[in-house]
């Protein structure tokens, strides 16, 4: 043993000093090789911008969701019907057979639930297949500005 020398002892500390870049450099590892999904949202082409076609009475039928989530029907002049998403998916069917020309109008309140407007977006989309649905018309509020 060597004179004046202690011996040294131990530490039962870990080192940390380093733990903040390593941190640091996973960090920017994670973000630089994460790839973010886009939400795709629906998948639908808007016409150009122009001005209004009159349309025939007779070639509309309008689709009416409330705030509760009903979903309600008019097709050739009569009153609004409440329907199931099925049955308006066959009424819609059994119009576009009768008139081709038909254009489905969609309003829905204010308040009402997104989930049910999309429900009711994709069974009119499924009804008649050869459809051309660019004549779906997604009706604006009364009172609603249009525009910023």
């Amino acid at each position: 043993m060597m004179m004046g020398k202690k011996p040294v002892e131990a530490s039962a500390e870990i080192p940390t000093s380093s733990m903040s870049d390593i941190a640091f450099l996973l960090l920017v590892f994670f973000i630089v090789t994460t790839s973010m999904s886009q939400d795709k949202g629906i998948g639908t082409t808007l016409p150009p911008p122009g001005e209004p076609l009159p349309i025939p009475k007779e070639n509309i039928a309008s689709v009416w969701i409330n705030n509760r989530g009903d979903v309600a029907l008019k097709m050739m002049g009569r009153d609004f019907v409440t329907v199931s998403l099925p049955q308006l998916r066959e009424l819609v069917e059994q119009r576009i057979i009768q008139n081709p020309n038909l254009v489905v109008s969609i309003l829905a309140q204010k308040e009402a639930d997104y989930k049910t407007f999309i429900d009711v977006f994709d069974e009119i989309r499924l009804a008649g297949s050869p459809h051309d649905w660019s004549k779906i018309s997604i009706a604006q509020p009364p009172g609603a500005r249009s525009g910023p």
